[in-house]
């Protein structure tokens, strides 16, 4: 059979959780506070940002690996069966844009 309680241990129980409710109820104002949740919504705002330009520049990294290795071999040696080609196409084009904007300002 439990112990009978006391009125004193009936005080200290009451004691105790009114202490607790006090540190339960300040916990609560801290996290309701606007300078709490703005604070909160910049950190994950913040992490949002950090995780997307994390994602782009893997993503970059990723295309420009990609594009470096159809024009340097393993070695570190350009590959000359793809520069050429892709310079003298560069230059076309390059020269097409000149020509057709030299032909605007002549109008």
């Amino acid at each position: 059979m439990p112990e009978a309680r006391t009125p004193a241990d009936i005080e200290a129980d009451i004691v105790r959780r009114r202490q607790e409710l006090a540190v339960a109820l300040d916990e609560i104002a801290v996290r309701v506070h606007p300078k709490t949740i703005a604070d909160d919504a910049k950190a994950k705002a913040r992490a949002a940002v950090d995780r997307t330009a994390g994602r782009a520049y893997v993503a970059a990294n990723r295309a420009i690996s990609d594009v470096r290795s159809q024009f340097v071999g393993e070695d570190g040696a350009p590959r000359m069966e793809r520069v050429v080609p892709t310079a003298v196409a560069a230059a076309v084009v390059i020269g097409g844009l000149c020509l057709l904007s030299s032909r605007r300002d002549r109008k």
